[in-house]
């Protein structure tokens, strides 16, 4: 693994994996954390470890978050900067939660991102979550920030979420795949809201699935 920074800022760096041979595609990891500080980029080092042994190259990114000089729209810019400053080819983008936006706001406004797989993702900012939205943006730049207000995306996306997440309702995924074309629901039975960043649990294995099929796309 190697460290590599995009911008001056502390956060503003990532950790790259390269696997043994030739690489199968790219995925950059977005951790989650509702875009607070006191969360970081370990939170994506075993998805990384995982998808590196199968036969991809990872970029887990570190971005500015709310309490360490992010907010919207540096969170935002710093993802996509950070997904051009490594030459990886097209990739996927894997988010969790707060990172789940992240990675498909990112699919809206990246060419080289082909497919998002948002983790129990954060997609409609005016439902049951905008007292969280509203530390990252103003009300007034939901219609920039929410990936609901941004369909069509363009791309791919493939929303897995467990129907007993206890902090980001499953209605946030079934609601966005009612109206993006391109986007696929997966609901997985009793998995709360971390199981989709654990690896061995059946909710990771569905999102590793769904990365495998996208990148491979490319």
């Amino acid at each position: 693994m190697q460290r590599i920074a995009y911008g001056g800022h502390p956060s503003q760096f990532g950790e790259l994996y390269v696997p043994d041979g030739v690489a199968d595609g790219a995925v950059v990891v977005i951790h989650g954390g509702f875009w607070h500080q006191r969360y970081g980029l370990e939170l994506g080092r075993p998805l990384a470890e995982v998808l590196v042994r199968d036969g991809f190259v990872v970029w887990n990114i570190e971005y500015r978050r709310v309490g360490g000089d992010g907010g919207w729209p540096v969170t935002g810019q710093d993802v996509l900067a950070a997904i051009d400053a490594v030459d990886i080819g097209p990739v996927v983008t894997l988010g969790h939660s707060a990172g789940g936006h992240l990675a498909v706001w990112a699919a809206k406004h990246s060419e080289r991102v082909v497919g998002a797989v948002a983790q129990a993702a954060v997609l409609d900012f005016t439902q049951h979550v905008t007292h969280r939205a509203l530390e990252l943006c103003t009300e007034e730049q939901f219609g920039e920030a929410s990936p609901t207000a941004l369909v069509p995306i363009g791309k791919p996306v493939v929303c897995v979420h467990g129907d007993r997440d206890e902090d980001v309702p499953v209605e946030q995924s079934v609601g966005f795949c009612a109206v993006e074309p391109q986007a696929e629901l997966v609901v997985v039975p009793g998995a709360g809201h971390m199981d989709v960043i654990t690896p061995g649990t059946e909710a990771w294995e569905r999102c590793r699935e769904a990365v495998v099929r996208l990148a491979r796309r490319c």
